[in-house]
């Protein structure tokens, strides 16, 4: 068996493709160790072709139509590897990375997933919102771990397919993490546009995730959640019909999909780290005396944040938000506003309640220029955490 597949779908984007596998072709594996699949998403510019006259070792896989990314299940199916790796079109290891990733794999049995840390051209980062979700244009999995619990999921198409696939290996017993010594660099635009088809995906995907995979009780919580979520950055960017019409796609989905396989409740404190939440802040705010918060972030895990201060009777006084705040929107009663207006409020303590890794490590190192108040992220390295915590008190 091989050390490492590459696996990338595409569509209509030839010769970007063609840089990244000249780009894969300098990973530092030597040829015979790895190989390259490519699942052609029912292309018209050409770029199937250009792979095969260009790359001819490179195994392309031709599809009559756009299966999105989760044509990679096509590709999964005659992976030789004993690690398959995940990439866009558009996104390639720098070199050194795939040996690294091999031996943490190599170290640690249990490691069902190891996501790269993500550069953009601008030098910004991009991760999941969930440190337990891996990213699909940078992640390594091992072959074993795909072949028992399966790949995307392919009635998605394309958002969210990661958290279904995420859930499904953590259920199993597998890690899901990310390295800060594995890189990927993505040559995706940064500045992010807001299509009808991905407002539409979003809420369609996640509430059919939900239906899916939540326990029980917490399906309708996480459902109008996440609904409004996404219904507050669709009426952002203009999406409100697309919105809707995912709303009504998603429920069309659940009521005709296969049967429902939700996760253990182990499971889903990993995933979402509800419990841990509240721990962690009783922990914060007794330790600071404080009674009033100021949130950072209306992050797709706000629930679990919202829910741990409810429990603990603290006042949330608002929430800062750079992308939603300033509209009059308002989330659970709590009004969304901008930084330089938030920053003026009556508060104890901020709490940057967003779980992405990288987002909040951008917002605690904003917030901590903005004011001599403490600013706390729960999930950062613990012994920064703790010295914080206690030279505020």
């Amino acid at each position: 068996m091989l050390d490492v597949t590459f696996l990338i779908s595409t569509h209509n984007r030839g010769q970007v493709l063609l840089d990244t596998l000249a780009q894969i072709a300098r990973c530092g594996l030597p040829a015979s160790r790895f190989e390259t699949l490519v699942v052609d998403n029912a292309s018209t510019d050409g770029g199937a072709d250009l792979v095969a006259h260009w790359f001819p070792h490179v195994q392309l896989i031709r599809l009559a139509t756009n299966e999105g990314p989760c044509a990679k299940n096509h590709g999964l199916a005659v992976a030789c590897g004993r690690f398959v790796v995940f990439l866009d079109d558009d996104s390639f290891p720098i070199p050194g990375a795939i040996a690294r990733m091999i031996e943490h794999f190599d170290r640690t049995p249990t490691l069902g997933a190891a996501t790269f840390t993500i550069t953009l051209p601008n030098g910004q980062r991009e991760c999941s919102a969930y440190p337990n979700v891996f990213i699909g244009c940078g992640t390594g999995f091992r072959h074993e771990a795909l072949a028992q619990v399966g790949g995307l999921p392919p009635d998605f198409f394309m958002a969210a397919e990661e958290y279904d696939l995420s859930l499904r290996l953590l259920e199993a017993g597998w890690d899901v993490r990310s390295f800060d010594d594995l890189h990927v660099a993505h040559l995706k635009t940064p500045a992010a546009r807001y299509p009808a088809r991905i407002a539409s995906l979003d809420v369609r995907n996640n509430l059919l995730l939900i239906a899916r995979r939540f326990p029980t009780g917490w399906i309708l919580p996480f459902a109008w959640d996440w609904t409004k979520r996404y219904w507050l950055i669709a009426t952002a960017n203009g999406r409100r019909r697309a919105h809707w019409r995912g709303v009504v796609s998603g429920v069309l989905a659940i009521v005709t999909s296969a049967k429902r396989q939700a996760v253990s409740a182990e499971t889903f404190e990993i995933f979402t780290k509800m419990n841990e939440t509240e721990q962690l802040m009783r922990r914060v705010t007794e330790r600071l005396g404080a009674k009033r918060v100021l949130f950072v972030d209306l992050g797709k895990n706000s629930l679990v944040y919202h829910r741990a201060a409810t429990r603990l009777g603290l006042t949330v006084v608002a929430i800062a938000d750079v992308k939603l705040g300033g509209r009059g929107f308002r989330y659970r009663r709590k009004p969304i506003i901008l930084d330089d207006a938030a920053v003026k409020l009556d508060f104890d303590v901020v709490i940057i309640s967003n779980t992405s890794p990288v987002h909040a490590r951008q917002r605690r190192q904003q917030w901590r220029t903005m004011t001599d108040r403490s600013v706390i992220d729960l999930f950062e390295v613990p012994q920064a955490a703790t010295a914080r915590i206690t030279k505020a008190a």
